[in-house]
Order: structure tokens, then C-alpha cells, then sequence
């Protein structure tokens, strides 16, 4: 069982996520980071299916930065949990569909507003 928490304030995010990777009682990892920084202001947290995790999130980590790269402009939090409910929405509505839980947290430097994103499948 993976654990997520977060808490959002005016100008605040805190992200909590464990590191352990189980399956019913077996415990296969003890030190996995299940959080990801997508630009310096954005980061996700992921829990669900171990092969899942891993792979979602790195296909979201490398086309946030080709979005990046590309535009000259990272994108918002909001814009960056749009870009990923859009994408997990399309992989469920194929053959192979990612079983992940995504907390997306961040701050909008143009607001100056702290966000929080709670997105599964």
C-alpha cells in the first residue's frame, strides 16, 4: 500500500511520499523516490503499480522538458495537470491503460499562487 499527502496554502505545497514499493506482503523495495521534479517549480508523486509508476512518470517528465525546450516557458501546475489528466485519460481509453495515482504540486511564479492537483485512474 502506497502513501501520498499534501497540503496546499496560499503560498505553500507540502508533498509527503513513501519510498516503499510492496505487493500484497512481499516487499520488494525499500528506497524507491516516487517523486519527480517536472520544472523547478512543479513536482509529481506518484503510487500505484511499480512498472506503472516508473513509466508514466518519465514519459511526463520528458515531455514537460520537450515542452520546455520547444517554447522557451515551462509550463503552470495547472497547464502541467491538464497536459497529464489529458494523457492518462488517453491511455485508459486504450489496450494498455497505466494504474497510477498522481499528486501534482506546485507554484505558479505568475500568480504567485501555491497549487495542488489530485489526479487517478
Amino acid at each position: 500500500m502506497d502513501a501520498q499527502f499534501a497540503l496546499a496554502g496560499k503560498d505553500f505545497v507540502i508533498s509527503v511520499t513513501d519510498k516503499k514499493v510492496a505487493r500484497s506482503i512481499v516487499t520488494m523495495k525499500h528506497n524507491e523516490d516516487k517523486t519527480y521534479e517536472l520544472t523547478p517549480h512543479t513536482i509529481i508523486s506518484v503510487s500505484g503499480e511499480a512498472g506503472d509508476t516508473a513509466n508514466f512518470s518519465e514519459y511526463i517528465q520528458g515531455n514537460i522538458r520537450l515542452y520546455s525546450i520547444r517554447n522557451s516557458q515551462d509550463l503552470t501546475p495547472s497547464e502541467t495537470a491538464n497536459f497529464i489528466r489529458g494523457e492518462l485519460a488517453g491511455a485508459l481509453r486504450s489496450r494498455r491503460p497505466y494504474q497510477v495515482n498522481i499528486l501534482v504540486t506546485g507554484f505558479d511564479k505568475t500568480t504567485g499562487e501555491a497549487s495542488l492537483y489530485w489526479i487517478d485512474y
